[in-house]
């Protein structure tokens, strides 16, 4: 009897993760590193389940005939090379195994911020041309400074764990932890990224790369730091905005940085970023250890396997291919949850407090729990380094200080069955609705109190404005004029503000965004790609 699962690694693995695959009774490995773009869609559809690493993209295109394969796993934690909506569109379960690398990743962290402290990259230059130059590498200590952990996730919690051992004060920011202290009282949270700048001697980022995140480190940031503050990023490229580190460090208000990601990888052979004596340069090493290696690439691979027999889901990045027992109507209302909560989710400009799920109808009542779930992947999917999926969402949100609170009634509403999910974040209250009509089309028919009736899928711009004359002709003027088609509007009024939520038939060049940002009266523009329908 042939095997009942054939599982492709595309990609290179260490021995042990190839092992585990061939050491089990149910499972065929196909090991094929090294295979083009064309060559992997060619032969994916013959594979239950995929593994990769960084090195293989996994397109929509690769993904277009997707035939048997119901997983990929990613052996480490990003998955920027794998196409998360055309995975999910095909009903693809995407993994990785972000907790395997967890410990190398915080260490090579501290480890560049030892270096950077006690100049040893250049102290070793200068050694290894035949130098000596003692007096030139004084450093400083690390006890007794103060360490600002941006982003406090399994990653950054484990190097504040370090740096607590290591004598250092630690202070924190991440906006989805609501408690004002962590670590027993040890770690002092702070609710704004610029709260923590005036009290850092070293900055260490641990956030994924997102709108909220690109760039945070920037002309205007580094300003409100202390005088001489250093940064570590092992996190990604693109958090420290490169352009104004140099001139930061060249006035003296950065004192050095210390890089493993860039924004082009690698970053050129030309890059200043290599060859100035302030900054210290590793390339990517953050989860390369024997150690981590290994431990990812069985994470993986156990993973999968246990996906495919139907045993459990573990770091799913996605929620595409999970079998939920829930009847069409329950189930459309699901995928609506998901796309009203990433729709909602741009308007969030700060921590999180409370999110009430409010459900009309007895028929979404008995489906609550998955509801409330689902959307809680949507709203926090983006902000989080940690992979969330149906089983762990609610208790990762929960430790977080996010209060969870669903309401159901039983008798359908003026307009039958209906969602609405309100999110409590400070001092503001975002709340959004939505309907499934008889067309089975998924509606939004309000946000933030502006009425509307929009079909949420494919790429939205919400925008925000003053009401007043010629703003939605200037609107349109911006987009005919950059060639992008508006699909769908709806406008909706309220006292002296309009909200205009437009479908696009094509996602919007960032040059367009920017000068809409720039109007006079436009008060807000926020970006959505959602999946689009079903035909």
């Amino acid at each position: 009897m042939p095997p009942a699962f054939k599982i492709l690694a595309a990609d290179k693995l260490a021995d042990e993760g190839l092992a585990f695959i061939r050491d089990q009774k149910d499972a065929e490995l196909v090991n094929k590193p090294g295979l083009t773009e064309q060559q992997l869609a060619d032969i994916i559809g013959e594979h239950d389940g995929l593994i990769v690493r960084s090195g293989v993209q996994v397109t929509a295109a690769v993904l277009d005939r997707p035939g048997r394969l119901r997983a990929v796993a990613r052996a480490g934690v990003g998955v920027d090379n794998i196409d998360i909506e055309a995975a999910t569109a095909k009903g693809i379960l995407v993994m990785n195994s972000a907790e395997a690398s967890t410990t190398s990743t915080a260490e090579h962290a501290f480890a560049l911020m030892m270096a950077l402290a006690r100049n040893i990259g250049q102290s070793y230059h200068t050694m290894h041309e035949g130098g000596w130059d003692r007096n030139k590498f004084q450093g400083s200590q690390l006890s007794g400074k103060t360490l600002g952990v941006v982003g406090f996730g399994r990653i950054g919690r484990t190097v504040a764990e370090r740096a607590v051992a290591f004598g250092m004060k630690v202070v924190a920011y991440d906006p989805f932890f609501n408690a004002s202290t962590a670590l027993d009282g040890k770690v002092k949270m702070y609710g704004e990224f610029t709260e923590l700048l005036p009290h850092s001697d070293f900055l260490t980022f641990h956030v994924p790369l997102n709108d909220q995140t690109r760039g945070m480190l920037n002309k205007q940031t580094f300003a409100l730091c202390r005088q001489g503050v250093r940064v570590i990023n092992a996190a990604r490229g693109g958090i420290i905005s490169e352009a104004d580190l140099l001139p930061a460090i060249e006035s003296g208000q950065c004192g050095g940085a210390a890089l493993d990601v860039f924004d082009t990888e690698p970053p050129p052979a030309d890059s200043p970023l290599r060859t100035h004596p302030k900054v210290l340069v590793t390339p990517h090493l953050g989860a390369s250890t024997l150690e981590a290696q290994r431990a990812v690439s069985v994470g993986a691979a156990t993973a999968l396997l246990e996906y495919l027999r139907g045993e459990g889901i573990s770091g799913a990045v996605n929620a595409g291919g999970v079998r939920l027992d829930l009847d069409p109507i329950q189930a459309r209302f699901v995928d609506l949850s998901q796309r009203m909560a990433r729709l909602i989710a741009p308007m969030l400009c700060q921590g999180i407090d409370r999110v009430t799920f409010e459900l009309t109808g007895k028929q979404l009542a008995s489906a609550a729990g998955t509801i409330e779930r689902m959307a809680l992947i949507g709203l926090l999917g983006k902000h989080l380094d940690v992979p969330l999926n149906v089983v762990n969402v609610k208790p990762i949100a929960e430790q977080r200080g996010i209060a969870l609170r669903t309401v159901t009634t039983e008798e359908d509403g003026l307009g039958g069955l209906e969602l609405a999910i309100e999110i409590e974040h400070g001092e503001e209250t975002c709340r959004i609705v939505g309907r499934v009509y008889n067309d089975d089309r998924p509606r939004v028919v309000q946000i933030n109190g502006y009425h509307m009736d929009i079909v949420p899928a494919g790429v939205m711009v919400l925008i925000l404005n003053e009401d007043t004359p010629g703003t939605v002709g200037l609107v349109g003027t911006d987009f005919g004029q950059a060639g992008v088609n508006i699909a769908d509007m709806a406008i909706s009024r309220r006292q002296t503000k309009a909200l205009m939520t437009l479908k696009l038939d094509g996602e919007p060049p960032e040059a367009l965004i920017n000068r809409l940002r720039h109007r006079p009266g436009i008060l807000k523009v926020m970006i959505v790609k959602l999946p689009e329908l079903p035909q």
